[in-house]
């Protein structure tokens, strides 16, 4: 039997990527364990070590990239793969990426070509997917309409971000930057699938007057500046929280819009405040009654397809989502769903295809969104695609 160990953590998608494991014959052994730092914890390092030491493992698996688990399966001689579910990742910005037993998975193309012009070899390629037959066994427990909660002509599922940490952040930046950010951020949220804005606006005058204000300390093995720690940890949330709600609310004047979320959206007073969904027991259903599901890309995310579009297509919803560069590599643009460049693209396709007048158009690309991924973008399959480049 190949057994592999897997450190498990609050990732969504754990359940469906170790069902992929199982099915392709791997038995899966799991650690948990809290971390104080990525790339320092002493006692994730003992944990690991006494695990591998125990037990033949054929490789050691985690979503998302860990420094200090890369040093000890270098240390210990075995093969560590991972595969993003978040990018940029801060974590990856660390001399350990160079580890030769690293089998590094990720989602968004740009990251990879960017890590392969560092001289990284051990990254791939890798877009995220979706376990269909679960939410099909799910799904057939209730008849679509069977609970009217779910009954949305524009639903949204996600975070607002008003917890970003820019908030806490701007009031040490100065006068200067802050209207200097407030601006950069006004432009960048009318982009739609694209992050460049962020990223020129940091010049060099600019990432000194930010290092000067927020006295960044990183590790002595890590190589990520605040050119881009800044962006990803701060900039990129506050302006997915400007975009998310200016967008919802300007929709909301002409349908109605329902937004579950762990948010507090109560003061949102044209929206539909619906709070929370289990991604396991309830987010499919919201997905599969909704008429219309958006999706707002994080603008950290340079090209790669989130989770939320394939979560979405899995269970059979119309999807209506912004713009990403690998979008057409693996879909037809009102076909299998129906992305969107701008905020009047965006208010155009919205209220058509939550018209009922065109409901036979809205079912159909639903349903062609769903075979699509069905056949072709399952964890299984992304998973054996996985085994085999490493093997490479």
């Amino acid at each position: 039997m190949k057994t592999i160990l897997v450190y498990r953590w609050k990732a969504y998608n754990y359940v469906d990527v170790i069902a992929g494991f199982q099915s392709l014959g791997y038995d899966v052994d799991e650690i948990y364990h809290t971390m104080e730092s990525y790339d320092e914890d002493e006692e994730m390092a003992e944990i690991l070590h006494s695990s591998l030491r125990k037990k033949n493992y054929d490789f050691v698996f985690t979503m998302n990239y860990f420094p200090v688990i890369s040093d000890v399966c270098q240390e210990e001689k075995i093969r560590y793969l991972c595969w993003t579910c978040d990018s940029p990742l801060i974590s990856m910005y660390h001399q350990s990426v160079y580890n030769s037993v690293n089998r590094i998975f990720t989602f968004d193309k740009t990251n990879e070509l960017e890590f392969r012009a560092m001289g990284v070899s051990g990254i791939h390629y890798l877009p995220l997917g979706v376990e269909v037959e679960r939410l099909d066994r799910l799904l057939q427990q209730r008849r679509p309409g069977a609970d009217e909660r779910f009954l949305d002509e524009i639903s949204f599922v996600g975070s607002l971000y008003e917890r970003n940490s820019y908030d806490r952040l701007e009031g040490r930046l100065g006068e200067f930057l802050q209207g200097y950010f407030a601006a950069v951020m006004e432009i960048q949220s009318r982009q739609y699938g694209r992050g460049d804005v962020m990223e020129a606006a940091l010049t060099e005058e600019v990432m000194e007057q930010l290092q000067e204000a927020l006295k960044l300390e990183k590790s002595q093995r890590s190589f990520a500046d605040i050119g881009l720690v800044f962006p990803v940890t701060s900039l990129g949330f506050k302006v997915a929280q400007i975009q998310r709600i200016r967008d919802l609310v300007m929709l909301s004047k002409y349908k109605k819009v329902s937004i579950y979320s762990n948010s507090n959206a109560t003061d949102l007073t044209t929206l539909v405040y619906k709070g929370g969904v289990d991604y396991w027991t309830e987010m499919p259903f919201v997905f599969r009654d909704s008429r219309v599901n958006l999706n707002f890309t994080i603008p950290n995310i340079r090209s790669g397809i989130p989770l939320r579009v394939w979560d979405v297509l899995g269970a059979g919803g119309f999807l209506l989502t912004n713009f990403q560069a690998e979008l057409p590599m693996y879909f037809e643009n009102e076909k299998h769903l129906v992305w969107f460049s701008s905020e009047e693209e965006l208010k155009e396709k919205a209220l058509y295809y939550s018209d009922r007048r065109h409901e036979r158009e809205r079912q159909a690309i639903a349903r062609a969104g769903y075979e699509l991924v069905k056949k072709e973008h399952t964890y299984r399959k992304r998973i054996r695609q996985m085994l085999e480049m490493a093997e490479e």
